[in-house]
């Protein structure tokens, strides 16, 4: 906790006052262009993967990178996804799997879970990416049919189907290196009116 309060303060007399006009801005503006869904994952850090600035992400971090097909009822991921695109009418959606993941390794290697359900519960949101799997124990497949299956996924929420059709939105499919900073595009879901990327 004492390196977090050293770091806040590092962040107050010497980063802050050097943005002092963007966070001025930003004290009276929300208006991100992109939702970026990342996993948990305390290596994974969207700001720093794209060098973006505050304000211009709107950040959902789930387990695994997993977004829940739409279903009724409370859901924090379908709400900040329905927030992201119908309120701050974000233009772009990249979901962003990694390599080393911790998620998709327990579930490629088929680890125990009994010893955390919420988890193991959690992860049956990644069954759709197991079965597009061939290789038991293939990690590095694994998350990147995560990322496909995850974009499905995102596109059964009423607002991204809405945006998708209406040419205002496009998803992409993303997986982060965390050793060597490579960022592959393994997809790309075009807005209606626009060329596939």
């Amino acid at each position: 906790m004492r390196d977090l309060a050293q770091g806040v303060t590092r962040f107050q007399r010497d980063v802050h006052p050097a943005k002092a006009d963007l966070f001025a801005h930003l004290a009276e503006n929300h208006a991100p262009h992109t939702l970026f869904i990342g996993c948990s994952d305390a290596r994974v850090v969207p700001e720093l993967i794209t060098a973006s600035e505050p304000g211009e992400l709107f950040v959902v971090r789930t387990a695994g990178n997993l977004v829940p097909s739409h279903a009724p009822g409370p859901d924090a991921v379908a709400a900040a996804i329905e927030y992201a695109v119908a309120v701050l009418g974000v233009s772009d959606i990249v979901v962003c799997g990694h390599s080393g993941c911790g998620a998709m390794t327990a579930l490629a290697e088929a680890h125990d879970l009994r010893g955390v359900p919420a988890v193991a519960e959690w992860l049956r949101h990644a069954d759709a990416s197991r079965a597009r799997t061939a290789a038991r124990g293939d990690v590095a497949a694994l998350v990147r049919q995560n990322v496909l299956a995850q974009l499905a996924n995102l596109a059964t929420h009423p607002s991204v189907a809405g945006g998708l059709a209406d040419g205002t939105l496009t998803l992409h499919g993303w997986v982060y290196d965390i050793a060597t900073g490579g960022v592959e595009n393994v997809a790309a879901v075009p807005r209606a009116t626009a060329s596939a990327a």
